[in-house]
């Protein structure tokens, strides 16, 4: 596509979304704001960056970063490690922190991405012991999502599973679609969720049902008392961090999880993840991450803690850049005839942005376009490969300081029908803008 055309294409996009733009950061700065009061609640102070070495006990900085975190992420607890490897291990450490044998774990989104099915147990070769929760004697149902924006969820079948099944103790929520073709769940409808699961009851044999009188969306769930309150609402919120007012905790999640190399860390944590949420939730997840009693008492920081302060300082800016990012990426795509999900003037809940190819050469196209506008191996040409936890070869487009980060400006696609590809991230609206320039230019161009 030649210049002048994709001038035309950015001038009359970035006027159409002003307005779009300002919403952006609206929010941002309501973020910004729980941040800085976070940091100046706790008496934050340059004193707390010095490193800590072996068992890491007395390290004020880490004690404070997680009273930080549990008040930003609007939870009553929660611990943020550099030793955390990814979302997904991060997940896992919660997930085996709550389940026991013979309990059961409710995905109510679907199956899980699929780096998390391996630690569930979905996919084992051979049936071999590979140490995942159904090797441990946890069973998995699942429901998936409506469609609906506005009522995601399946309530008819996630009542009939909880009357049915006494087992259940984890309902999970993955707020982000994968490598789906979803919806994104907002946090408002999470905690729609969980006013459903606490209050379904059962009924015990010869006795009436109570009323418990919560109306959820204008229906009225009918149960013996609440008896719930035993099982954790758990959410994947990779992605989702900063870009709406509030987090999944704050509508009553029991704990939400994510990714340093994602959102949070705002393009300056090299590495890490957390757990956010309630207490006991919290403690359960954290005795996983150490060992039993010992928990969040220990672990040296081994240097990081600055670079988490100072990512979490950055993280609703650089969100708010993401998004502005993925809006003006949105409405030139879908004037080239692409369907983009989701549309430049739709509300968002996360950072992720997919446009739907339907031909192969055009997506290899686009993700080349994308890491040859990247600061970082702009020389790289992106080829398919196979990857660990994937059923299909992933083309990736990650020209990042820091290897993997979602939030510096990526895009990655299986390499599969209908072809969409995941672009996500931009750490400022002026480079994401020039690397869907360099994806522009590459329109008439074959692989």
């Amino acid at each position: 596509m030649n210049t002048s055309k994709i001038q035309n294409l950015i001038e009359q996009a970035e006027s159409e979304l002003l307005p779009y733009f300002a919403k952006i950061d609206k929010t941002a700065f309501a973020n910004q704001k729980k941040v800085i009061d976070a940091f100046q609640k706790h008496r934050i102070s340059d004193s707390y960056f010095n490193h800590s070495t072996g068992y890491g006990y007395n390290d004020k900085g880490r004690e404070s970063l997680d009273l930080v975190w549990a008040d930003v992420f609007e939870s009553e607890a929660a611990f943020v490690r550099p030793h955390i490897v990814s979302g997904t291990h991060a997940i896992t450490i919660g997930l085996f922190g709550l389940l026991r044998p013979n309990d059961t774990m409710l995905s109510v989104t679907g199956t899980p991405y699929d780096t998390l099915t391996g630690a569930i147990g979905l996919k084992q070769n051979n049936n071999q012991n590979i140490g995942s929760l159904i090797d441990f004697g946890i069973k998995y149902k699942q429901t998936e999502i409506t469609g609906n924006q506005n009522m995601p969820f399946d309530f008819d079948a996630i009542s009939e599973i909880l009357r049915n099944d006494k087992s259940i103790k984890v309902i999970f929520v993955q707020k982000s679609k994968g490598y789906k073709d979803r919806i994104t769940i907002k946090s408002e409808s999470i905690g729609e969720l969980v006013k459903f699961v606490k209050s379904v009851g059962t009924t015990a044999p010869g006795r009436p049902p109570i009323k418990t009188d919560i109306d959820i969306n204008s229906r009225t769930v009918e149960g013996d008392r609440p008896y719930n309150n035993d099982i954790y609402i758990v959410v994947d919120n990779c992605y989702g961090e900063f870009v709406e007012e509030h987090e999944p905790a704050y509508y009553g999640a029991d704990m939400i999880i994510g990714s340093l190399i994602k959102n949070p860390g705002g393009g300056i944590a090299e590495c890490g993840g957390y757990i956010a949420g309630t207490k006991k939730a919290v403690e359960l997840a954290s005795y996983r991450l150490t060992s039993p009693l010992v928990g969040t008492e220990v672990g040296a920081m081994l240097g990081q803690t600055a670079n988490i302060y100072k990512g979490l300082f950055f993280a609703p800016h650089v969100v708010s850049q993401s998004l502005k990012t993925a809006s003006l990426a949105a409405n030139i795509y879908e004037k080239l005839g692409y369907e983009a999900s989701p549309k430049y003037y739709d509300k968002r809940y996360d950072i992720i942005q997919t446009f739907k190819f339907n031909d192969e050469a055009k997506l290899i196209n686009f993700i080349r376009g994308i890491q040859s506008g990247s600061a970082i191996d702009s020389h790289v040409v992106p080829e398919p490969s196979d990857m660990p936890g994937y059923d299909n070869k992933i083309i990736m487009a990650s020209g990042s300081f820091t290897q993997g980060s979602s939030i510096e400006i990526s895009a990655d696609a299986p390499l599969k029908p209908p072809y969409i590809a995941y672009m996500q991230g931009g750490l400022t609206y002026e480079s994401g803008k020039l690397c869907i320039i360099k994806a522009l230019e590459r329109e008439d161009i074959k692989p």
